[in-house]
């Protein structure tokens, strides 16, 4: 009889302390323990540099080259333009969309609104002939010849929109730091490769033709990217991140005629702040 009370006891004391345990073991396990199913968002800004590049210039009076071209961003500095609707496209900005396939490999739609400005009254050499179009007629090898408004103006300000999709990986690394509570502060690492379509507006004034000044699919980019992502509060992100690949646009608008059309292609590099927010649906 007491045999069988110790073993009832003992039979319910261990279903009470599994119990507990099972419990304790939820309790621990954290919203930022896992990704897989999470949606994630994020805004930011850039600045970037680019590569030199040669502009090849085509139409039915002329074809030349502009070899070595120099270019640079157009930066807005902190400006409430971030979040005026509106007025984002003013800056150079970057929005992406993702969703995590698995707790650390994500895939990403977004878009890097850069800005791409020939550097003017630059002097750069020009090899080809122009024909019809005074004063810049003639045949030109190698000459240098100073870029002027006149001559040509070439921007992709509204602008450089890399659109593209991206395949990413992230690591928690929150215990290099000794963090225990990673729902409350959460450090990651992150790598990823893209690739996707050039779709600028670009505005060109060559040779007193009218511009085309409209957007275009122009040609295609891979990139590469790495950064920290701050995890603050389970929900909140901060990312930061460097960004390097290549554009090729052999079919960029230039003018009103679709006779006209430039190409190039260059290697750039972009210091990209966000901020955003992820959620489990």
């Amino acid at each position: 009889m007491k045999a069988n009370i110790f073993n009832s006891v003992f039979f319910i004391l261990f279903i009470v302390f599994s119990t507990f345990a099972q419990n304790d073991s939820i309790k621990k396990e954290r919203y930022t323990d896992h990704n897989k199913g999470k949606f994630t968002i994020a805004w930011g800004g850039n600045r970037e540099v680019f590569s030199h590049s040669d502009i090849h210039f085509v139409g039915n009076d002329y074809n030349f080259v502009v070899q070595n071209a120099v270019a640079h961003d157009k930066p807005k500095g902190w400006s409430s333009d971030y979040i005026t609707p509106g007025a984002m496209t003013t800056p150079q900005t970057n929005f992406k969309l993702g969703y995590f396939i698995t707790d650390k490999y994500s895939l990403s739609i977004g878009e890097d609104h850069m800005k791409y400005v020939m550097t003017q009254n630059q002097t750069a050499n020009v090899t080809g002939v122009i024909d019809g179009n005074p004063p810049f007629n003639g045949g030109y090898a190698n000459a240098p010849t100073i870029m002027t408004e006149e001559f040509l103006m070439f921007e992709h300000t509204d602008g450089l929109n890399y659109i593209y999709t991206e395949l990413a990986r992230q690591d928690d690394i929150s215990s290099w730091f000794g963090i225990k509570n990673t729902d409350k502060f959460q450090v990651n690492i992150n790598e990823g490769f893209g690739f996707g379509l050039l779709y600028p507006k670009t505005n060109t004034t060559l040779m007193g033709k009218e511009r085309h000044d409209d957007f275009h699919i122009s040609g295609y980019g891979t990139s590469l990217k790495g950064g920290i992502n701050l995890t603050i509060f389970k929900y909140f992100t901060i990312e930061g991140d460097v960004k390097g690949g290549y554009i090729n646009m052999p079919d960029i608008r230039t003018t009103k005629s679709t006779a006209d059309h430039a190409s190039q292609d260059f290697f750039f590099a972009e210091t990209i702040i966000s901020f955003g927010g992820t959620i489990k649906i």
